[in-house]
């Protein structure tokens, strides 16, 4: 089974009011079985355009990216985050297919 991912391009206006989102989207995170990838480190955006941070987020299937995004708990969390910043999202499948040079 193929895992699910969520990449986001946030951009947050108010440091302070967003760890209280940081804090909340962990109950989420922890009970759909996310693991980051990327959060916010060093990026560099060589093409198109993006907002300043990246954060990667893989689950175990894509329907669990899926229902984490749906569920209550994130809910909550998404609300925290309101007026604190904003953010673009886009939950995908991963590949289990042929790889280049293999």
């Amino acid at each position: 089974m193929a895992k699910g991912y969520w990449v986001a391009f946030g951009e947050v206006s108010d440091p302070e009011g967003y760890k209280a989102y940081v804090a909340a989207n962990a109950k989420a995170f922890a009970k759909y079985g996310a693991r980051f990838l990327a959060r916010g480190g060093a990026c560099e955006n060589p093409e198109g355009s993006a907002r300043p941070r990246v954060v990667v987020i893989e689950f175990p299937s894509y329907a669990a990216a899926l229902d984490c995004y749906r569920s209550p708990e994130y809910a909550e969390a998404m609300a925290l985050r309101q007026g604190k910043a904003v953010v673009d999202l886009a939950i995908v499948e991963g590949y289990d297919g042929p790889q280049p040079g293999g």
